[in-house]
């Protein structure tokens, strides 16, 4: 069956992900001695590797679906973390992050594009739940092999299970061929990617920002950030599968926008707790959001630039990427000036505007393509009449 098997894809690529992604920044740090600003370009290299290789190859997707796309990429990016322990060069680093390394960027988009080629929409909140189960252990494993082995194993480790991800996807049904490209219902929707792109950079900065307020303002233990993580983990597992149940009468718009609430009210539930209780039931909040919007945003994505789902689904998750490249400034520069509750209040504020932005994108789309039917619905009566 084609979904379970791009389960067991997308949850291998998940755990190599979380094992490495987890610790990369150390790695920079501890083990080559990068500066704080060489591991900001760094970091910005990367995502901006992965931004432009995703971008390709979600059109080449799109004119011409195949596997070898995120096949190619994650083999590459095996070759990448092996050869990554021997490299000590800034210069060479960057350019692994450009390429090699930043091609994995594009294995994530790739991945759902291929699931909704060969298992249909509906399977994306499986895949989704994969992922997120992912990284509720992928971390643990990753701490486990460093402890063992360091740096070297875990940087092989993460190479050998990025190259079973390409073995397994091997095993996934070719996808057939679908409609030209260039007859998608819509150009880009801008607002709503904007909305979306908010939506991560307050879900990043956030995740900067609340270990330093729970350990430093609330003076709970570093066990704690564990605690809540696992927590967050679990619970977005759970919300993602229960988005597979939901009717498909039921408005994308409208649940997604569900998404955008719950998450600014886990920012607002957090900055009032006065202890563990509050931030736990906090991560309800927060899990509900990311599941609703990391899930339901694709689909509704793929769905909005049909049959173009390369191009859907890449251009989703480079509007994640470009969250995360905006919250490292964002959350450095506030929690400096304005301390920890005002910067998760501003994430709160950014996700916010991130619905309000979404809200008034969606709704104009829904507005054109109910006039572009009405007219193209009256061109055809008067052709039928004459």
């Amino acid at each position: 069956m084609p979904t379970v098997t791009l389960f067991a894809a997308v949850l291998l690529l998940g755990v190599a992900d979380a094992m490495v992604g987890s610790y990369i920044i150390l790695f920079g740090a501890d083990a080559v001695g990068l500066t704080p600003l060489q591991l900001g370009v760094w970091s910005s290299v990367y995502a901006l590797g992965g931004i432009t290789i995703s971008w390709w190859l979600g059109r080449s997707f799109d004119r011409r679906p195949a596997r070898l796309y995120v096949v190619v990429v994650l083999v590459l990016g095996s070759a990448g973390y092996l050869l990554l322990p021997q490299v000590s060069s800034f210069v060479v680093l960057l350019l692994m992050a450009a390429t090699v390394l930043g091609a994995l960027g594009a294995a994530y988009p790739q991945m759902f594009a291929l699931g909704a080629g060969v298992a249909g929409p509906r399977a994306t909140p499986v895949l989704r739940s994969a992922w997120s189960l992912a990284w509720a252990g992928g971390p643990l494993l990753g701490a486990l092999v460093l402890s063992r082995g360091g740096w070297s194993w875990l940087m092989w480790a993460a190479a050998g299970a990025f190259f079973a991800t390409a073995l397994v996807v091997l095993a996934v049904p070719r996808p057939g061929p679908v409609e030209a490209a260039g007859s998608t219902k819509g150009d880009t929707p801008v607002l709503v990617t904007v909305g979306v792109m908010l939506f991560f950079t307050a879900m990043f900065a956030g995740g900067l920002a609340l270990p330093l307020f729970v350990t430093r303002e609330l003076h709970q233990p570093a066990s704690a950030i564990g605690v809540l993580s696992s927590v967050c983990a679990a619970v977005e597992v759970v919300a993602t599968l229960a988005l597979a149940a939901v009717p498909v009468r039921w408005s994308q718009r409208a649940v997604i926008l569900g998404g955008f609430g719950s998450f600014a009210g886990y920012f607002a539930l957090t900055v009032v707790s006065p202890g563990m209780l509050m931030l736990v039931l906090g991560q309800f909040l927060r899990a509900a959001g990311i599941a609703i919007v990391g899930t339901a945003g694709i689909r509704y994505f793929q769905e909005r630039l049909a049959p173009a789902t390369g191009r859907a689904t890449t251009l989703f998750s480079n509007a994640s990427t470009t969250g995360l490249l905006i919250s490292g400034i964002l959350a450095g520069a506030a929690v400096e000036h304005l301390g920890y509750r005002a910067t998760l209040l501003l994430c709160g504020a950014v996700a916010g505007v991130g619905g309000v932005a979404f809200a008034v994108g969606s709704a104009r789309e829904t507005r054109e393509t109910h006039e572009v039917s009405e007219v193209s619905e009256g061109r055809e009566g008067r052709e039928a009449d004459g």
